[in-house]
């Protein structure tokens, strides 16, 4: 008699629900997704435009290395207002990253000087006993006055900050023609570094004042006749009154000159050349 057949049964164990558990995990997903909609919805409406602009340059570059640039926030790919200290030392560093690739810098680093100010990032090329920047007793840049100018205004065209740009000399009074003075001097070497600025990468608007005050300002007051005293200042303002006590752009926190700030280019002058009132 033939041997049955063995007959095996498996058994399948049923299915927890439809597709299981899946869709919970995706539908935590599309909440999320939905509820940083809503905070980006509500911080897009209720908060000030540099945060917008933030926020947008967030989410098209999220690491941040797509569009750096200079000192203004980074990863945004937008030239942001410089309103915080924070943001003047990003680009105290970033200027002198750039003047560390100077030919000449080893002639020139102790002639440089860049600070963080109440009214914003200072800037100042100081003259040597035998003149760096400028021709002695002359309002015209040599070589090296121009190379460190046109550096700056390359960088500094950059940001959309207003730049004051301030001309210094010492005591020694002007030994040259008689109806010209420190005055003059101080004013004709501001409007020289404005005017090359304005050539080598300052927009049309950037500059808003144009100041000469001889030796009025000293760098050094214990001796008025350092040749330090003699020097160019150019002032990267701050754009409100947000930066820990900063001043308005216009504002210089240390004195005011009459007159007020002129259109791009012309010269903030009070009364005539050589009768500026310092007050």
């Amino acid at each position: 008699m033939p041997t049955p057949p063995i007959i095996i049964i498996k058994k399948k164990s049923a299915h927890g629900g439809h597709h299981g558990g899946a869709w919970k995990v995706a539908y935590a997903d599309f909440v999320t997704a939905m509820m940083a909609l809503f905070i980006v919805l509500w911080l897009m409406s209720s908060s000030s435009k540099q945060t917008q602009v933030a926020i947008s340059g967030y989410f098209k570059d999220p690491s941040g290395k797509a569009k750096e640039v200079g000192s203004t926030m980074t990863g945004t790919g937008q030239n942001l207002p410089l309103t915080k200290k924070e943001d003047m030392a990003k680009l105290k560093a970033q200027l002198e990253q750039s003047i560390q690739k100077m030919n000449d810098l080893d002639k020139l680093n102790k002639n440089i000087e860049i600070t963080i100010t109440s009214e914003g990032l200072r800037i100042e090329l100081l003259e040597s006993a035998k003149g760096t920047f400028f021709e002695s007793g002359s309002a015209t840049l040599n070589k090296s006055g121009q190379e460190i100018v046109a550096l700056l205004a390359a960088e500094l065209g950059k940001v959309p900050n207003h730049i004051s740009v301030e001309g210094h000399t010492d005591a020694t009074p002007f030994s040259g023609k008689n109806i010209y003075s420190n005055w003059e001097l101080s004013s004709d070497r501001a409007n020289a570094a404005r005017r090359l600025m304005q050539q080598a990468g300052f927009r049309t608007d950037q500059v808003s004042q144009v100041r000469g005050f001889a030796d009025q300002r000293l760098r050094n007051a214990k001796d008025p006749f350092d040749p330090s005293n003699r020097r160019i200042s150019i002032i990267v303002q701050y754009l409100n009154n947000n930066a820990d006590g900063a001043g308005s752009a216009a504002e210089d926190t240390r004195g005011s000159v009459e007159g007020k700030p002129s259109a791009a280019g012309a010269t903030a002058k009070p009364e005539s050349a050589g009768e500026k009132d310092v007050k």
